[in-house]
């Protein structure tokens, strides 16, 4: 080629490119002047009007503003649900890093409400194996369950969150020796290919043993139950984000399969009703737990949101009334803060009693009415770091779940797209593309990283306090501050009736 040719083939790109930028900058303007005309002349937004065209900026910055204060202007202990060092230790834990810190804590400890563990000049020695003999659930039942770990994985249906996120908490599950609750959408094969233990949870829709008609459906209850990995029954009457709201899956996420093993139609909102239409009452509810532990032979408890504390009695008393053969093998008592894919703010805001105030009452109205050593506790709700695990244990509680902590285990960044089906890792999201992010195999180790990391680090709480395992840890090892200065025992806060062991051997 030479240099005419040359010369000629510039002149000939740049003519091209010069006409390429006037092609675009009239599409541009072009396109500028018909979003001009839409703000202008539509009447639902006020800033659009006012401000044609810049004002739709308002909306991508308010969208933008999630990620940049969560990435750059938030501080490490200000954001809600969970902040960034409460993420980032569960990120390390999953991943089996050093958790270890220099310099000192940034956690305030002078606020009230702040948890302090109390302890001792004589602390228990670490021994080489960690390990927690097991907490028989049902011990009268045809099959008790012989629960290895206090640390479990909450409800989490398959629908709320995608196929590879199940499989990687179930083979995850085994791998740790934990339980995984299904949650009220069934039970998938998902559930069972990782070979764990599992809860089946029964939502008031019954999906899965539902005779389509609110009632239970005795055969498909059999069914369920003749999997040997099926352990425990639980019966939900409400969930710490929308206590009074049944369970909410969007039409975007109802994909054929999820619609076959709820028994739904495709592509419609999958609407619980909002409490069992079999269960009015504290009694009706003692028959059911009855009905499913006998068809099924495992043990069967329930999950709560303590609201009006007077329910408590209520169910107490009619425990007494009935008989221990009637009591529930287990109540799972949920947090207001409870954790959700989809719920009205109304309900997240401001319904249902947290943890701190509800666990206490569950824990010592059964030890009022004589129902400890009957009944086990399960706490939930906003628990994810090994000091949260802790402190529901020094309550009372039998066993912890968390849902969300293994959230983060598995990816989570908590970009609030739950809802959506546009979870970006592959979560809580049917999109193949996106799930195509969440490996299985790899995110099934960092789930057992995590529960044996929270196993641990609450072992070297309790060992600090003098006790030689996490269930030995009571009230007397918890403080909680009160004001400047001050800080009280939680067995001094909580206890209003004589000194009985909390937990039973």
């Amino acid at each position: 080629m030479n240099f005419l040719d040359l010369s000629g083939f510039v002149t000939t790109f740049l003519a091209v490119m010069a006409a390429l930028f006037v092609f675009a900058v009239g599409v541009g303007v072009l396109l500028i002047t018909i979003l001009y005309f839409i703000d202008i002349t539509q009447t639902q937004h006020a800033i659009r009007r006012n401000f044609p065209v810049i004002g739709r900026l308002r909306y991508q910055m308010e969208h933008l503003g999630v990620f940049f204060r969560q990435y750059f202007y938030a501080m490490d202990r200000e954001e809600m649900p969970f902040n960034r060092a409460q993420r980032g230790w569960v990120y390390r834990a999953a991943k089996n890093l050093d958790n270890t810190q220099p310099f000192g804590s940034t956690r305030d400890l002078r606020p009230p409400g702040t948890l302090l563990f109390a302890n001792t000049a004589f602390p228990a020695l670490d021994t080489a194996a960690e390990t927690v003999p097991p907490l028989v659930i049902g011990p009268d039942c045809a099959q008790p369950y012989a629960a290895g770990s206090f640390f479990n994985i909450s409800a989490m249906s398959y629908g709320a969150i995608s196929q590879s996120a199940v499989r990687a908490l179930s083979n995850g599950a085994r791998l740790a020796g934990c339980w995984l609750n299904t949650g009220e959408g069934g039970l998938s094969p998902y559930h069972l290919a990782g070979g764990a233990d599992l809860v089946f949870q029964i939502g008031t829709a019954k999906y899965g043993v539902g005779d389509g008609q609110g009632g239970l459906d005795e055969t498909r209850l059999r069914e369920v139950a003749a999997h040997p990995q099926v352990k425990l029954f639980e019966i939900k009457l409400s969930q710490g984000a929308k206590p009074g709201k049944g369970g909410i899956l969007p039409a975007t996420k109802v994909t054929p399969e999820i619609a076959a093993i709820r028994g739904i139609p495709v592509g419609q909102d999958s609407r619980s009703p909002n409490r069992h239409l079999d269960i009015a009452d504290a009694t009706a509810l003692l028959d059911f737990i009855h009905r499913v532990r006998t068809l099924t032979g495992k043990p069967t408890g329930f999950k709560w949101v303590i609201g009006d504390p007077r329910g408590l009695d209520d169910l107490c008393q009619a425990i007494v009334r009935q008989g221990l053969d009637r009591a529930p093998d287990f109540i799972t008592v949920d947090s207001a803060d409870g954790g959700t894919g989809a719920a009205p703010m109304s309900l997240m805001d401001y319904v249902g009693l947290p943890l701190q105030e509800s666990l206490p009452l569950v824990v010592d109205k059964l030890i009022e009415y004589g129902l400890r050593e009957r009944i086990r506790v399960i706490a939930s709700g906003k628990l994810i770091n090994p000091g949260e695990v802790a402190w529901a244990l020094c309550v009372g509680a039998d066993f912890v779940n968390s849902a969300r902590g293994f959230l983060f285990a598995l990816g989570c960044v908590q970009s609030m797209q739950c809802d959506k089906n546009t979870c970006p890792a592959g979560i809580t999201t049917h999109n193949p593309r996106l799930q195509r992010g969440l490996d299985p195999e790899d995110k099934a180790g960092r789930v057992r990283h995590y529960v044996e990391n929270v196993r641990h680090e609450v072992a070297i709480i309790a060992h600090s306090c003098g006790a030689a395992d996490p269930r030995q840890l009571r009230r007397e090892h918890c403080r909680i501050v009160l004001g400047p200065g001050r800080s009280a025992s939680l067995n001094e806060l909580y206890y209003r009736v004589p000194v009985l062991d909390q937990k039973a051997a």
